[in-house]
C-alpha cells in the first residue's frame, strides 16, 4: 500500500482565516459565496497537501477540487483520508469533488485485463474516499475511442464491463462519476455512455480548457448540459492546455456562464488552473489571490 504520512513537517502556527473570507459573518453576496480551487494549483500533485490547503483557505476559497494523485497508481489508506478530513475541518474547507486517478499501470479501461481490474480497484479507492470527505462526485478521464471497428468493439466491451462493475459500488456509496471531455472532441463517446447509463450514475465534467482546444466545446456542452455534474474551469489561447486563470485566454466565459446556469450544476465555481504556464518562481499567494478574484468575477456572471 502506498503511503505519504511519514516524515511530514507541518506549520505549527494556528490558522487564521482572512477577514474577507466568505464563511465569516460579513460574507460576500450569495452568488459568490462558494468558490473552489484545485489542490494542485502549484503544479504539484504529490507529497504533503497540507501547505496547499492552508494557502487555498488563506486566499479566501471555501472549497477544494481534490486533484492530488489524479494520474498515479496511489492508493489512499484510512489514516491518510482521516488526516485530509482533519485538515479540511481545521481550515474551514469543503470538498467540491475529487479527480479519480487515470492510473499508470492500473487503468480502468486498459486492454490488459489485469490492469483493467486493478484500475477498477483504484477507482473504487477514490469512490470510497469521496463521501468520507463530504462529496458525492468523482471525475474520470475516458480513453480515446479507437477508429478501427474491431478495436472499437473491444474498447466498448471494456468500457461496459468496467462501468458495470463500478456502478453498484458507486451507488452504494452515494457517488456519481463525471466523465471529462478531452482536448480533442470526445463528446460522441461521452454521449454514447450517457445513453447507456442514467444520470444517477454517470454525468459530465466539463473542462473549459479542453473545450476551447476542441473549438466546439460549448456547442457540445449545450447538447448535454442536463448531464453536467462537475466543472474544471481554466483558460488557454487555443494552442495548448495551459490551465491559465479565467479571462486570460479565449474561452467565451459569458456563454459558458449561461450554460452552467441553465444546467443542474449548483456546486461552487471550481477552478482547475495551475501555475505550470506562468513564470517559474511566481508567488503562490499572489496567484491564489488572482484566482480568487477571477472566480468571484465568474460567479457574478451567473444569472
Amino acid at each position: 500500500m502506498n503511503g505519504w504520512m511519514g516524515g511530514w513537517v507541518s506549520d505549527n502556527h494556528p490558522f487564521v482565516r482572512p477577514s474577507n473570507h466568505p464563511l465569516l459573518p460579513h460574507a460576500m453576496p450569495r452568488e459568490t459565496n462558494m468558490l473552489s480551487m484545485t489542490t494542485d494549483y502549484a503544479n504539484v500533485s504529490t507529497g504533503c497537501p497540507e501547505p496547499y490547503l492552508r494557502r487555498i483557505a488563506e486566499a479566501g476559497f471555501t472549497h477544494i477540487h481534490w486533484c492530488h494523485h489524479w494520474n498515479t497508481d496511489f492508493l489512499y489508506a484510512d489514516a491518510e483520508v482521516e488526516q485530509i478530513g482533519r485538515w479540511l475541518r481545521d481550515f474551514g474547507l469543503a470538498l467540491t469533488d475529487l479527480h479519480a486517478s487515470a492510473g499508470v499501470e492500473k487503468g480502468w479501461c486498459s486492454p490488459r485485463d489485469y490492469e483493467r481490474l486493478a484500475g477498477i480497484e483504484l477507482v473504487q479507492n477514490r469512490i470510497a474516499m469521496t463521501p468520507r470527505l463530504g462529496s458525492d462526485a468523482i471525475i474520470l478521464h475516458i480513453p480515446t475511442e479507437p477508429t478501427e471497428s474491431a478495436e472499437r468493439d473491444a474498447y466498448w466491451s471494456r468500457v461496459r464491463r468496467s462501468l458495470d462493475a463500478l456502478q453498484p459500488f458507486a451507488q452504494s456509496h452515494g457517488v456519481r462519476i463525471a466523465l471529462e471531455n478531452g482536448g480533442k472532441d470526445n463528446f460522441d463517446t461521452l454521449e454514447r455512455v450517457f445513453a447507456l447509463y442514467g444520470p444517477d450514475f454517470v454525468g459530465l465534467c466539463y473542462d473549459s480548457g479542453h473545450g476551447n482546444l476542441a473549438a466546439n466545446g460549448l456547442d457540445r456542452l449545450d447538447r448535454v448540459k442536463d448531464r453536467l455534474l462537475s466543472v474544471h474551469l481554466h483558460d488557454n489561447d487555443g494552442t495548448g492546455d495551459q490551465h491559465k486563470l479565467p479571462f486570460e485566454g479565449t474561452v467565451d466565459w459569458p456563454r459558458l456562464a449561461r450554460l452552467i446556469a441553465a444546467s443542474p450544476y449548483r456546486k461552487p465555481i471550481s477552478l482547475e488552473s495551475n501555475m505550470g504556464s506562468y513564470p517559474k518562481g511566481s508567488d503562490e499567494m499572489e496567484h491564489l489571490r488572482k484566482a480568487f478574484d477571477a472566480a468571484t468575477r465568474l460567479a457574478r456572471m451567473l444569472p
